[in-house]
């Protein structure tokens, strides 16, 4: 076979499987030998050559032979001149991912020496994440593939991903194990796009024993990025190996996800942290109070203070411990006692950002969610029951936690009139007292709105 007759077949294969993946695994292929009917190429890594093979090499052999050419194998060989240096391609180093040698662990991004399990306060809200994170953490047998944690900002996700981490780390030092945000993978895809170094780039990815991305909703809508993320994913679960990943939200409600993308995401195990309540908020300011106080010898603090912050300060535990850090940094200045006047006084910014007002529509929003249905319907006309009881639902949220007038609570559902949303309100408090599930529904979602 001539150079002439292999870009013939090129050619057709650009066409057969389509230009992406043209441009990635047949375009660096080089026709080297055609013997004895095995056509031999030359490809920059066994990786690549493996890949090909698997993916596309039937293709390419039933091309050649529709060219008339006399070929019953393929081989794909790596020249002599990149075998010294392909075990270690060239990588950026933005996100201190370095490609692996064989004398060399692939470690993964830096670790936050503060995010262990030890320091993870457990409670009721995340006592399911957390047991979770432990079990993948073991090692072992791979149980739940993904695992997949989700919720709002300031929960622990990301705590319980670096915890992971830690842990695999110190069972086992010799495990390859790379955790970053979505985002620095986006970042490393573009590069090796735009600096043609696509195979380390796969070959990077596709050889580490535990793959942990953060904040995995920062990919939707990058088609590209979700393709290889896509491919990376299958890749790592058909050898078999440990995906974790973390959300803002379930995989189901990410706006510009790739359906595809979601369908894996929800084949493990899904995991979401609720917001915080006041024993976990409390559990939390405890344990940071015990480790202040080598760093602020001698400070004492008020009885009642750390209650009085569990309780004002819901948003996110973030939040919470910079106000407790803040609030040593300044009694220690001026040196007084942490009293509740000092906390007031000292906090009065997050304080006030802490008593936001919830909107209405906040609140449809987060009982369409709650209850998977659209926010269309729920302020619709349809009034079949898996409709109309989330309807009543936000209606009494937005009576109880509003300074709405009922008129205008029955304008924003669709115009309803006032005595609609009366009934609805009245409806849920008959039902809260005997309907677990109303009362648990009622719970979850106040604290959400709450935090």
């Amino acid at each position: 076979m001539t150079n002439e007759e292999w870009g013939q077949v090129r050619s057709k294969l650009q066409k057969a499987v389509g230009q992406n993946n043209y441009t990635n695994w047949i375009e660096p292929l080089e026709f080297a030998d055609l013997a004895n009917g095995v056509a031999t190429f030359l490809v920059p890594t066994n990786f690549m050559g493996n890949w090909v093979d698997r993916n596309f090499g039937d293709k390419i052999l039933r091309h050649m032979i529709g060219e008339g050419l006399k070929v019953s194998r393929l081989e794909f060989s790596v020249p002599a001149r990149t075998v010294a240096t392909q075990a270690a391609p060239a990588v950026d180093t933005v996100s201190a991912i370095p490609a692996r040698t064989d004398q060399e662990e692939l470690p993964g991004a830096p670790l936050d020496a503060r995010f262990t399990f030890d320091s993870f306060v457990v409670g009721k809200p995340n006592e399911l994440a957390h047991a979770a994170a432990r079990r993948v953490a073991e090692g072992g047998p791979v149980t739940f593939n993904p695992l997949f944690l989700y919720g709002g900002v300031g929960l622990g996700k990301t705590h319980l991903m670096h915890a992971i981490a830690h842990e695999m780390k110190t069972r086992n030092p010799e495990l390859r194990v790379v955790y970053l945000s979505a985002e620095q993978f986006m970042y490393r895809f573009v590069q090796a796009i735009r600096e043609k170094q696509m195979m380390d780039f796969k070959q990077l990815f596709r050889s580490v024993d535990v793959l942990m991305v953060d904040d995995v909703q920062f990919i939707a809508g990058k088609d590209s990025t979700q393709e290889e993320f896509f491919h990376t994913f299958n890749a790592l679960v058909d050898q078999n190996k440990q995906i974790i990943i973390s959300g803002d939200r379930a995989p189901g409600e990410i706006k510009d996800l790739e359906d595809r993308i979601k369908s894996r995401l929800q084949c493990g195990l899904v995991v979401d942290l609720h917001p915080t309540d006041f024993e976990l908020r409390l559990g939390v300011l405890q344990k940071k109070v015990d480790s202040y106080r080598a760093q602020y010898n001698g400070l004492v603090i008020a009885d009642g203070v750390l209650d009085f912050l569990a309780h004002r300060i819901s948003t996110n535990v973030r939040v919470l411990e910079g106000a407790l850090m803040r609030l040593f940094a300044f009694a220690s200045l001026v040196g007084r006692e942490i009293t509740l006047e000092l906390a007031q006084d000292c906090l009065g910014d997050i304080l006030r950002a802490s008593d936001r007002k919830v909107t209405v529509e906040e609140i449809q929003r987060k009982v369409s969610e709650h209850y998977n249905i659209r926010l269309s319907d729920l302020i619709g006309p349809k009034r079949v029951r898996t409709i109309a009881r989330p309807r009543q639902v936000a209606m009494y949220l937005a009576k109880h936690m509003t300074s709405r007038s009922l008129p205008e609570i029955g304008r924003r559902f669709g115009g309803r009139d006032h005595t609609t949303v009366m009934h609805g309100v009245k409806r849920i408090d008959e039902l809260k007292g005997v309907d677990d599930q109303i009362a648990e529904d009622l719970e979850l979602l106040r604290r959400a709105l709450e935090a």
